[in-house]
């Protein structure tokens, strides 16, 4: 079977939960609904007795016909039998009725919680694992945790027709219940053995699910890359690969899963056949033993009997199919994070000084991106990170948002531990523009309102026009109520730049962290970027991973970083003089941005100078 396994390995944050330990917890979400489950409970039984007195009123009629009773006595057996149906069927409707009640609400209980714990897991979390697994984990396992649910009020069901059957069973001949109760225990072992290979392809099953999810959730993040370079065919064939693979897994859960039923009703239909020969020899003779309805009621009884009996054994392997959702939910939700606060210190406001004092780091063991890393922002200082891919720019501006831990060392906010900050309040004092910025579904007004949920239509509208005039909007075709579509894919990239800065500058961060985008745009809109950028910096200390010539030299100092060290750092005029690592750089990136902004943008960005001049005129006089 090893085939059918391949790529279907535990995550890393997998962990292995006791059945007591699983079945502790799962009560738990069952507690605040003690009331409702009583009432199941108490439908429960009425339903068990609805159903086993409908026998015992057939028996009785059975031995009133063997006497010659009247027709009067068989119709009210009949109406009788007729009552405990329609109560039975009422009784049940309101089990099914507080049943899904219950159900609903442990599901939307343990759904929030896998959610919320997920949300706050760090990006290194999501680093690791593919979000489609992870999809998977939130709304498949936790909606066939209500299976658990079922499975258990069922039994619930069963245990108690089972106990009444068995005393009624018992008055009517009690030698031939102790014979049928004699062979249940080998019913039992039976279901059992399958218990340990049941939880086993039950999780397998899980895993391929989520290995579906998370391969079509890429797929279709990157069609356009797979369009391109027109990939459908090796995007299919790599989802029919897995397609077949779930099949291989489903089908060896169906197996394992429907086998015990045969194997069950199998030894039941044995242990009717040796009751039949026992009770048919009870009823011969003068002195008979047991009387044709009582026999009658017995065998009826023991119909009834042998089905909650083949559940109640086969249940724990049934079972394993609800545990192994709520251990792959609960081991979701109980992920160890790697970001650890020592302090809870509540952060009102932050000057913005920032001090990494040999600071070591790494994503993984196997790298070392910061060894012994040390550097002081001042407050409201622009700060420009430059130098080659993996110098270890973007490192510094995650470990400030305080998105991954460091390893060794202390960064200092504000002459304060960051690890000791209440880290909610902190991140509000942060503002982050990423390289490639994203969008959420929905409107440019609703994207940038984001940053500040109870922000006015004005204030919104406001800090939109802080932003290049709010020149940008008029390519808009509705303007701040333009839908940006998924991922902002209506939008061009300059005009998603665009968003995510008056989304910042609404936000009104004492700290400002710029991921610059190296997408091409048109010059307009590049001017109006650059616009919105000193805009950002103007009074806040930022933290900027510089792309271009513009942000670089308007910078108050420049850090030229080479494999997770400071090499060099100074104003754009000092360093060039030094003829260092930095002039080379600027060689190889900067040269062509080093026409004047002028003459690089020419007309347009002589009219973003006369619009921005003309709005602030008239934000003036308001």
């Amino acid at each position: 079977m090893g085939f059918i396994l391949d790529g279907l390995e535990t995550e890393s944050y997998d962990r292995q939960y006791s059945d007591r330990e699983l079945l502790r917890r799962i009560v738990s979400y069952f507690r605040p609904y003690a009331r409702q489950m009583l009432l199941v409970a108490l439908m429960l039984t009425l339903n068990a007795v609805s159903n086993t007195a409908a026998p015992i009123l057939i028996s009785r009629a059975v031995d009133r016909l063997a006497a010659a009773s009247s027709t009067t006595a068989i119709i009210l057996f009949a109406l009788g039998v007729m009552l405990l149906g329609a109560s039975a069927w009422l009784f049940n409707y309101t089990r099914q009725l507080f049943s899904a009640r219950v159900t609903g609400n442990v599901v939307l209980q343990l759904r929030q919680d896998v959610f919320e714990a997920t949300v706050k897991h760090d990006l290194s979390f999501y680093d690791e694992h593919p979000s489609g697994k992870i999809v998977s984990r939130i709304t498949s396992d936790t909606q066939d945790f209500a299976e658990t649910v079922n499975l258990t009020l069922n039994l619930m069901s069963f245990v108690l027709l089972i106990l009444l059957l068995t005393g009624w069973l018992l008055t009517i001949n009690a030698r031939l219940t102790l014979i049928l109760w004699g062979m249940t225990p080998l019913a039992v072992i039976v279901a059992l053995s399958f218990r340990r290979i049941a939880r086993e392809v039950t999780q397998q099953a899980r895993r391929v699910t989520a290995k579906i999810n998370a391969q079509i959730q890429e797929s279709f993040s990157g069609i356009i890359v797979a369009k391109s370079f027109r990939q459908e065919p090796a995007i299919y064939a790599t989802f029919a690969d897995n397609n077949r693979q779930a099949y291989r897994v489903g089908l060896r859960r169906g197996l394992t899963l429907v086998t015990i039923f045969p194997i069950m009703q199998l030894a039941s239909g044995l242990g009717t056949a040796v009751l039949m020969v026992a009770g048919g020899l009870a009823t011969r003779g003068d002195e008979a033993a047991i009387s044709p309805g009582n026999f009658y009621l017995f065998m009826q009884a023991v119909g009834f009997f042998w089905w909650p009996i083949i559940n109640i054994a086969s249940f724990w392997s049934q079972f394993q199919d609800g545990l192994s959702a709520a251990e792959r939910a609960f081991a979701l939700i109980d992920a160890d994070p790697n970001v650890i606060q020592t302090g809870d210190e509540p952060v009102a406001q932050v000057a913005g000084e920032l001090v990494f004092r040999h600071v070591r780091f790494a994503y993984t063991d196997k790298e070392m991106v910061l060894p012994d890393f040390s550097l002081t922002i001042r407050a409201r200082e622009t700060v420009a990170l430059v130098g080659h891919t993996g110098a270890g720019k973007s490192s510094i501006a995650k470990l400030i948002t305080r998105f991954y831990e460091f390893q060794g060392g202390e960064i200092l906010v504000d002459g304060r531990d960051i690890r000791s900050l209440n880290l909610g309040q902190y991140r509000q004092q942060i503002g982050l523009v990423p390289q490639v910025p994203f969008l959420f579904s929905g409107t440019v007004r609703e994207n940038i309102r984001y940053a500040k949920p109870g922000a006015t239509d004005e204030e919104v509208t406001a800090a939109a026009y802080q932003i290049g005039a709010g020149d940008w909007l008029h390519g808009l075709v509705n303007g701040l109520d333009t839908d940006v579509g998924e991922r902002g894919s209506n939008l061009s990239m300059g005009q998603r730049q665009l968003v995510a800065l008056a989304r910042v500058l609404l936000k009104d961060p004492a700290i400002f962290i710029l991921d610059e985008a190296t997408a091409s745009v048109d010059p307009f809109t590049e001017a109006q970027i650059q616009e919105g950028l000193e805009l950002l910096m103007r009074g806040r200390t930022a933290i900027v991973i510089a792309h271009r010539l513009s942000t670089v030299k308007t910078a108050d100092r420049i850090i030229v970083m080479q494999q997770g060290a400071i090499i060099e750092e100074g104003s754009h005029d000092q360093l060039m003089a030094q003829g260092g690592h930095y002039a080379e750089l600027y060689d190889t990136y900067f040269r062509h941005q080093s026409l004047s902004y002028i003459e690089q943008f020419g007309q347009n960005g002589k009219q973003l100078h006369l619009r921005r001049a003309k709005f602030t005129q008239e934000s003036s006089a308001d």
